[in-house]
């Protein structure tokens, strides 16, 4: 009886430290936790699209819906915004895929996408930390950035590849990505306000030049939307609320050149289309451009 007397003291020891420490535990995922979770998400969704995962097959996304590292996410009409942690947004455009990667941990994050087709909008709001990184990957080019929003588009025309990074704010370094898979030691910087096109011809990888300022009127509508929803809230970007109201709302300028000087004008609303002018400047010949599209921007139309 002495003997089990004395080890009951020990037994509530151990029972008082074991109780602690589970306390501790908890208390380290509640404070502490959120520190090492890494929120993948689908933030917004209409419209057809797809997550594709492996292990799992096909998954018609829904918005709040968890993502996980891997997700070949594809959207063919309609809206598809990804949240990663809690300032990073990922809009994908009409007809486009791309393979998320994120690992890492909120504080610590380690973000790659893989961009197969399309375009997306990147939409980085807060600086990334010195242990963070936020990579997007092309067929012929990687980027990388700290806090920045641009855009990112891969297509195709007679035959060639190309990317096209558009930077509205922040600044974002490219390289070259060859055939064999390796890259470029030399890095290009895309700053603020301008754009650089890559491609590959089957045989060649290189910028088609130096970065120049942005043509806004190539950039997608839903680019332009999210543009004027960012200028709207008072951040610094590399174009105003007014130019982006006129981009998506016009009315548009259409000039008709001939011989390198202006021959005519006309104001068009947004859809409508150009008239062709009563008056020609030559007997023979015809203006360069098909008056069966509804216009969307200024216009330049030339005589040929």
């Amino acid at each position: 009886m002495k003997e089990s007397k004395s080890k009951k003291p020990i037994f509530i020891i151990i029972g008082v430290v074991v109780g602690l420490a589970i306390v501790g535990l908890v208390l380290f995922f509640v404070l502490g936790g959120e520190k090492s979770y890494r929120l993948l998400k689908v933030f917004e969704v209409e419209g057809k699209a797809s997550v594709t995962r492996d292990g799992t097959g096909t998954i018609e996304p829904y918005t709040n819906m968890v993502l996980e590292s891997g997700d070949r996410c594809a959207l063919d009409t309609g809206k598809f915004t990804i949240k990663a942690d809690e300032d990073k947004y990922i809009y994908l455009e009409d007809h486009t895929e791309l393979v998320l990667v994120a690992t890492g941990s909120s504080s610590a994050s380690k973000t790659k996408i893989e961009l197969i087709s399309g375009g997306i909008t990147n939409d980085i709001q807060n600086k990334l930390s010195v242990d963070s990184s936020y990579e997007v990957n092309t067929p012929n080019s990687t980027m990388s950035v700290l806090g920045t929003i641009f855009y990112v588009s891969v297509y195709e025309k007679d035959g060639v590849k190309y990317t096209k990074i558009s930077v509205f704010s922040g600044r974002v370094t490219t390289r070259l990505k060859y055939d064999d898979g390796t890259y470029s030691d030399e890095e290009v910087i895309v700053e603020s306000g301008k754009e650089t096109i890559i491609y590959y011809d089957g045989k060649v990888t290189d910028y088609v030049g130096d970065p120049s300022d942005i043509d806004y009127g190539e950039l997608p509508e839903q680019a332009l939307q999210l543009l004027a929803d960012i200028a709207e809230e008072g951040r610094e970007i590399s174009i105003t609320s007014e130019e982006l109201d006129h981009l998506l709302y016009g009315p548009y300028e259409v000039v008709f050149m001939y011989q390198g000087a202006e021959f005519g004008r006309q104001t068009v609303k947004k859809g409508e289309k150009v008239k062709i002018p009563d008056l020609q400047p030559e007997a023979t010949g015809e203006w360069n451009y098909n008056f069966d599209e509804p216009v969307n921007k200024d216009l330049e139309i030339d005589w040929k």
